[in-house]
């Protein structure tokens, strides 16, 4: 029985990986191939081409630790053909088989690296054509005037910076301004002021404030 190995691969953290590898079970039970390892990279852009779990199953592939690599999808693996036939060039120098249970792939058969070349490229074209989408919508906002982005704080931002000189805490002067700490970080940076109130003694006074 050929030993498999399954690599999952989700792009946010709020996904969950759950599905692809009950399918993959199931697919290489049909298969009649013995899982060993299982390989998941949770939140994990398919545009990187190093991710930790990429790295060591293509590591377990050089040591011969499974004889099969399974996806879920080609795109799962890799989302540019360049990275994709990389990888699959290594796994055939390694000996690994490869099937795409979702594109029903299979580098053993004759024509399968012509079909995966094919699919690679098209998937590719695929998030090209989505990416210029979005750019095209974000230049049209522009020109209708819309906002793209994070809108300016309608804040004083000199009194935030005259409230943290005086002591108070960044909690609370974030509190008076109704605003996130992150927000009155971001004015203390634009005016010079973060580093020397950013630490605060017992009492709640600023070391640059007492020493003034």
């Amino acid at each position: 029985m050929k030993k498999a190995a399954l690599y999952i691969r989700v792009s946010t953290v709020d996904q969950h990986p759950q599905n692809q590898i009950h399918e993959l079970r199931q697919f290489a039970s049909q298969r009649g191939l013995q899982i060993v390892q299982e390989y998941v990279d949770h939140g994990f852009c398919g545009a990187r081409a190093r991710r930790p779990e990429l790295v060591r199953m293509m590591e377990d592939a050089r040591r011969h630790r499974f004889d099969v690599l399974m996806v879920w999808s080609i795109d799962r693996l890799a989302r540019s053909t360049k990275h994709l036939l990389q990888t699959l060039d290594e796994l055939s120098g390694f000996g690994i088989q490869f099937l795409s249970q979702r594109e029903a792939i299979d580098t053993e058969g004759p024509l399968g690296r012509a079909i995966i070349i094919i699919v690679s490229a098209m998937a590719e074209l695929e998030r090209c054509v989505i990416i210029e989408r979005v750019r095209a919508g974000m230049r049209r906002a522009k020109l209708e005037g819309r906002r793209i982005g994070r809108a300016p704080l309608d804040i004083d931002k000199e009194q935030v910076v005259r409230d943290r000189r005086s002591g108070m805490s960044l909690t609370a002067v974030a509190r008076k301004h109704s605003v996130s700490r992150a927000s009155i970080c971001r004015v203390l940076k634009q005016f010079g002021t973060a580093e020397p109130y950013a630490v605060i003694d017992q009492k709640g006074v600023s070391a640059a404030a007492a020493s003034g």
